[in-house]
């Protein structure tokens, strides 16, 4: 018997489990979280099912979601890993950019890293990641490892919500903001 192997689903499960935070939140008024489609043309459709079987991307994506905390735009992209170190290569540069300028607008960006074989969520603020491209770039390791990660940012679980990331958002702000009185003095 054949084997169908695809990297395509990959992180779908994921992805829902945020979904399904993310209606949560909005339900609550907290926040306002969208999923962001990846741009496709369709090339051939099933006339039958009605489903897209070839299609092709119009543009690259940027992050997987953008929205709104309590008047706070935020955008974050949603990846996983089976290991503890995780490839850079899973983020691409037109990524980074867009985080990147998204935070010089003053929003918040971030990734929200689900460690399967520790069965463990992490948030990962940008400007924690960037110190590990931006080595990456200089032609250094092309990877981080969990334990160059701040423990604080596990996300730990919380009834009624499947990846509840509002609390690390909210240490990421509080995180910033003692940044900035440091930096004023």
């Amino acid at each position: 018997m054949a084997t169908w192997k695809t990297r395509g689903l990959r992180g779908s499960l994921f992805e829902e489990l945020i979904n399904r935070t993310n209606e949560k939140y909005r339900e609550q008024g907290l926040a306002l979280i969208q999923k962001i489609p990846t741009p496709i043309t369709p090339i051939q459709i099933d006339k039958e099912s009605r489903h897209i079987t070839l299609a092709y991307f119009n543009q690259k994506s940027t992050v997987d979601y953008i929205g709104v905390v309590q008047g706070i735009p935020l955008c974050f992209d949603a990846k996983e890993s089976a290991d503890t170190t995780f490839s850079l290569q899973n983020i691409h540069p037109h990524q980074v950019r867009f985080m990147r300028e998204f935070e010089q607008q003053d929003g918040i960006a971030f990734f929200l890293i689900y460690y399967t074989h520790k069965d463990q969520y992490y948030y990962l603020p940008f400007r924690h990641f960037y110190p590990f491209w931006e080595r990456a770039v200089r032609g250094g390791r092309k990877s981080f490892r969990m334990d160059e990660l701040d423990p604080a940012y596990i996300i730990p679980s919380q009834q009624g919500l499947i990846v509840p990331y509002l609390d690390m958002v909210n240490r990421d702000l509080l995180e910033r903001q003692n940044e900035d009185e440091e930096s004023a003095e």
